[in-house]
């Protein structure tokens, strides 16, 4: 199973149960969205979910690209990416979540051939608020699979007030396949979450309360990089043929350990598609996300070697990347900002080499120095340490 064949199969399986395939993807929140990116499948589709009747009709897909900043720091690691795909489907006040959990199951077990004994789902147990989901641990209990009742692990908010429900997470075992599944998904990471599955009932009110949503909905997702990861049986998304050029291409040209060949390989895409969507490099906004992007994988290519550039990456993968993502911004367009935000980050090294120099800095930086650097001279904290640790 490659990413084209999956993708192909979810999109067949909904489309024949009479889902509508929603067009366009973009990284770029409607104007009237403070948000910067695009975070989630559902990010979209939240106006509809809480009762907008939706252009397409009241059963749908997409497979919606999204972009997280808060999992940065987490980026080198095997699992973790900034852009990453969600393949969804919804229910606006149609069909039962029962009837969601189903055709989840259907779909993993005929379409994409996961034996049933390696499946694992977990449902809400109940709180001092609502209680247990009885609707979902029935209907798993009917399909035979074991089930794992959890509080707050199955219950899907969107933040402190809006719309929210119980969920039911389906796990795929990832075990040594000669070692029958143990444990539960709350006991073994060998459990990987695939697939959840949200039964958007309710909107919690400023004063913590809940109150029925007028057309309760299913929102459902699933990571398509996890997914990939999964069916091919890979410990690593880096592993799977999503990656496949960018793990062959670039260690050869740059000689990295694994977790930086990894951050190189997530923020370089990830630059490329944030680009394709039509995002410049700026000091603000969007473009500083971008920006920040492009300038820590300078900042780890030149760590041990400054002779390393951008000008060695190969047109291959930007063409790839671009492709992948549906995107029509040409391959030397997206070069030329790439390269001129790293001459951009050269200046900025070279004018930072000079002020650091001077007798004032010599010795530990206090706060407000840190604070002068940034304000006066455009320098960010995480430069300035790391132009000292090359000193």
């Amino acid at each position: 199973m490659n990413t084209d064949r999956t993708v192909r199969t979810f999109t067949d399986f909904y489309r024949e149960r009479g889902h509508r395939l929603i067009t366009g993807s973009t990284l770029l929140p409607p104007p009237s969205d403070p948000v910067l990116f695009t975070t989630s499948g559902m990010h979209p589709l939240t106006p509809y979910l809480q009762g907008r009747p939706h252009p397409q009709g009241r059963r749908l897909i997409n497979l919606q690209r999204c972009l997280r900043t808060t999992d940065l720091d987490e980026i080198g690691d095997l699992t973790h990416l900034t852009v990453f795909e969600m393949l969804g489907s919804w229910s606006l006040g149609d069909y039962s979540h029962s009837q969601s959990l189903r055709w989840g199951y259907e779909l993993l077990r005929d379409g994409f051939g996961i034996p049933q004994d390696r499946l694992y789902v977990t449902v809400f147990g109940g709180d001092d608020q609502v209680g247990p989901d009885t609707e979902s641990l029935r209907t798993w209990q009917e399909l035979g699979l074991p089930v794992e009742p959890t509080d707050d692990e199955n219950w899907w908010s969107n933040g402190p007030v809006g719309p929210c429900g119980p969920d039911s997470e389906i796990f795929v075992w990832t075990g040594d396949p000669g070692t029958p599944p143990q444990g539960t998904p709350t006991t073994d990471p060998r459990w990987v979450e695939i697939w959840n599955h949200v039964n958007m009932r309710y909107r919690r009110k400023e004063d913590g309360s809940l109150e029925p949503l007028p057309q309760p909905g299913i929102d459902t997702g699933m990571g398509l990089e996890r997914l990939m990861t999964v069916l091919q049986g890979h410990r690593s998304v880096y592993e799977t043929d999503l990656f496949e050029p960018w793990m062959r291409l670039l260690p050869p040209l740059w000689d990295l350990d694994e977790p930086s060949t990894r951050l190189v390989c997530d923020h370089l895409r990830s630059g490329i598609v944030v680009l394709g969507d039509g995002v410049r490099p700026s000091n603000t906004g969007r473009g500083h996300v971008l920006r920040r992007l492009i300038r820590r994988v300078l900042t780890t290519l030149r760590r041990d070697d400054p002779s390393r550039t951008l000008t060695d990456l190969p047109v291959e993968l930007v063409g790839h990347t671009l492709d992948h993502f549906h995107q029509s911004c040409g391959t030397g367009t997206v070069r030329e900002f790439l390269l001129d935000e790293e001459q951009r980050f050269t200046n900025l090294l070279e004018r930072g080499q000079r002020v650091l120099s001077r007798r004032e800095f010599e010795g530990p930086l206090s706060e407000e120095d840190y604070q002068y650097l940034h304000d006066t001279h455009g320098l960010p904290r995480d430069l300035v340490a790391g132009l000292l640790t090359t000193d």
